[in-house]
């Protein structure tokens, strides 16, 4: 049940489409050709209605979990564990040496804590939506190789970015590459192309109108914008997490500024994963049972191969067999009657 006392499907079935929320001709007003920034800004304003409307208890805790992450693992306020700079000598997490083990009581408490939130909320995203578990997998590797990467800078260079040569950069960058390729390449793609075929199999009507307005409604732009951002917001958590424990203990000048930026980037960022993760679940439901590229559709064998008339069900997948044929290189609408020969009946 949501909020409002009704149901999720009775909800779903009252939503209002992107096609009819309420754009605002704020930048166009100035220039027509701004046109394209009110259209940006009215997707996303209509992106944040449907989470003010959809978000429940589930996502609620969600971010409870990652609040509460971010705050107990850099709890150090009568601690003083990480403003200290630690025991240099002990490093590591397994072993009775670790550093890990050999950290004040408090520490370790609100340690381990902060590992039980964020377990907690990894959880709890792989099961609320299965439909892109994989993909969030290619998010979580991305972030480890950012985190890994501004990890390495400042191994070399503590005051990075300041005073950093190449091979200090050369970790960031090749971090952020192999983000911007599992992000967009393979995430990205496999959405797009999932929800092509969504609209194509579901939307499918003979009135091209109203294929055009199906179109806009499962429009991703704000989500790819979100993607770029998430990155953003990631590469700002990361830098001041790392930057601010970088120096060694005696030349440490602990700044709680960088840990306060460290954590509201790093809510900020969780947040738009979250939403990341949940839109395309949200938007497709369980009309897919995967979100996969149609390459790797082809790959593991996937998709209808049933015939049938158009416009009728399809006697295998049941969906409608579409009467329009949407060209994959420009975009085209077409009848599919238009794509064959009229034969002469005498």
């Amino acid at each position: 049940m949501r909020s409002d006392g009704n149901s999720e499907a009775e909800g779903v079935a009252l939503m209002e489409r992107l096609s009819d929320h309420q754009s605002r001709s704020i930048f166009s007003n100035f220039d027509s050709r701004l046109q394209i920034l009110d259209d940006v800004f009215s997707e996303i304003s209509y992106s944040f209605d449907l989470i003010r409307k959809y978000w429940g208890a589930k996502e609620l805790v969600m971010m409870a979990f990652c609040v509460s992450g971010f705050i107990l693992g850099t709890w150090d306020i009568g601690i003083g564990e990480i403003s200290s700079g630690g025991d240099y000598d002990r490093w590591g997490i397994m072993g009775d040496e670790s550093g890990f083990l050999h950290m004040k009581d408090l520490a370790l408490i609100v340690s381990l804590l902060s590992l039980i939130c964020w377990f907690s909320f990894v959880v709890m995203l792989w099961n609320s939506y299965p439909i892109m578990r994989e993909n969030m997998l290619y998010l979580l590797i991305g972030m480890g190789f950012i985190l890994f990467g501004f990890i390495r800078a400042h191994a070399e260079n503590p005051d990075f970015p300041t005073g950093a040569g190449l091979s200090s950069w050369t970790w960031v960058i090749i971090a952020n590459l192999i983000m911007l390729f599992l992000s967009t390449f393979v995430v990205r793609r496999a959405v797009v192309e999932t929800r092509d075929i969504h609209v194509q199999r579901k939307h499918a009507h003979p009135d091209p109108r109203v294929v055009d307005r199906a179109w806009k409604d499962h429009s991703l732009f704000a989500w790819s914008i979100a993607i770029a951002i998430w990155i953003i917001f990631l590469n700002i958590s990361f830098w001041s997490s790392t930057h601010s424990i970088a120096p060694s203990p005696g030349d440490l000048d602990f700044s709680f500024s960088l840990v306060l930026i460290h954590v509201l980037t790093g809510i900020i960022a969780t947040f738009l994963l979250l939403t990341i993760v949940w839109f395309p679940e949200f938007m497709l439901g369980a009309t897919e049972v995967r979100i996969q590229s149609s390459r790797a559709r082809e790959v593991s064998g996937e998709g209808c191969r049933g015939k049938g008339i158009v416009g009728s069900d399809c006697k295998e997948c049941d969906s409608k067999i579409p009467t329009r044929l949407v060209c994959v290189n420009c975009g085209s609408n077409t009848p599919v009657g238009g794509h064959f020969g009229r034969v002469e009946a005498w």
